[in-house]
């Protein structure tokens, strides 16, 4: 038996998230549809994460086991011909057979994308949460320092998270401020985009992490209560859930 990685993008908008469920409609279901109409064989993926309903992925990992001979170069191109075309593998190879994508993963990063210019932006509409208010960019920029280390996130995860633990580490997390790409005038401020690296998240974790931030950018919420919020370990004291569209898996890493 071989071990096949392959990376791959998503557009969300359209499935019921990745992971096979009863309803059918996930990206899952389509990446094994696509193996099975290539090499004949019912495989069951694994991947590095699972996203919700609405969820993008830039570079989500998959990995499966496979008695096919075909050539790792050539599993994209062909899958490619058999998937819709908001679902692309971009790159494969094969691995040790003791890799797993989400047990071997050793960082894994998101980004949510906020448009705050006043006018919608129609050709990215899928992919950012439009906030036309004014965010204090620098009192979400203080209030991220709260959260980096190892810590209990029990306030930012959904009452529905059924892991067993709460705790993880975030290494680094930042947000970059880009132009409006719209606009007629030219550098005109327009969209913000969160980054957050850790060894793992919980469900709803980002999501609930941004929907805090932007109470604080908001003047809601001192930048100061991030850490209290924290050290609550309650879902009540955090902000709402942000949209899922905003949200997007950017980055898998591992040991090698």
């Amino acid at each position: 038996m071989r071990n096949i990685r392959i990376t791959v993008s998503y557009d969300g908008t359209s499935y019921s998230g990745f992971q096979t469920q009863p309803h059918g409609n996930t990206v899952q279901d389509y990446l094994e549809r696509a193996i099975r109409m290539l090499s004949g064989e019912t495989v069951k993926i694994t991947s590095s994460g699972r996203t919700d309903a609405g969820v993008h992925a830039r570079a989500q990992v998959i990995n499966f086991t496979t008695a096919s001979q075909i050539p790792a170069e050539r599993w994209c191109l062909a899958l490619n011909s058999r998937l819709p075309k908001d679902i692309v593998a971009l790159r494969a190879d094969e691995v040790p057979l003791s890799f797993h994508a989400r047990k071997s993963a050793k960082r894994k990063t998101y980004s949510y994308t906020i448009r705050t210019a006043r006018i919608p932006d129609t050709f990215q509409r899928r992919y950012q949460f439009h906030h036309p208010n004014p965010l204090d960019v620098d009192a979400m920029r203080d209030a991220l320092a709260a959260i980096l280390g190892t810590h209990d996130f029990s306030s930012f995860c959904s009452v529905k998270t059924v892991a067993e633990s709460r705790i993880r580490t975030i290494y680094d997390a930042w947000i970059v401020e880009e132009t409006d790409q719209m606009s007629v005038e030219p550098n005109q401020p327009g969209q913000l985009r969160f980054y957050f690296t850790g060894s793992g998240f919980l469900y709803n974790m980002v999501r609930i992490l941004v929907g805090t931030l932007i109470q604080i950018g908001e003047g809601k919420r001192p930048a100061e209560e991030m850490a209290a919020i924290l050290r609550g370990r309650n879902r009540a004291l955090a902000g709402p859930t942000a949209e899922a569209h905003g949200l997007m898996l950017w980055n898998v890493e591992y040991a090698e």
